[in-house]
């Protein structure tokens, strides 16, 4: 997955990564939150999710320590990033905050 991230991460467009777990209660708090982020933000922004389970090196190469951790990346670089769950006016203002 390392050369697809790459290429994920370094796309014009910001990219939101969301590293989770299935069995972690707070990542599946999140997930419907970053749904509705999408949909306010529409095409602005790309939402990934990343299973850290099935992505362990990629995990461990970004350091994500804990989960839910969401980073933000464009045009390969770190933007922001945060541990626990947010409200998704939190993450969105975040994100135009970062991107604009």
């Amino acid at each position: 997955m390392n050369n697809s991230f790459q290429d994920i991460i370094n796309s014009e467009k910001p990219v939101l990564i969301d590293f989770f777990a299935t069995w972690c209660g707070p990542c599946q708090m999140l997930g419907p939150v970053l749904t509705q982020v999408k949909d306010s933000l529409g095409g602005r922004v790309s939402i990934i999710k990343v299973d850290v389970d099935k992505n362990q090196e990629l995990a461990a190469t970004q350091q994500v320590r804990g989960v839910p951790t969401m980073i933000l990346f464009q045009n390969g670089q770190q933007l922001w990033r945060q541990s626990g769950v947010l409200s998704k006016e939190e993450i969105i203002k975040v994100i135009l905050d970062k991107i604009n």
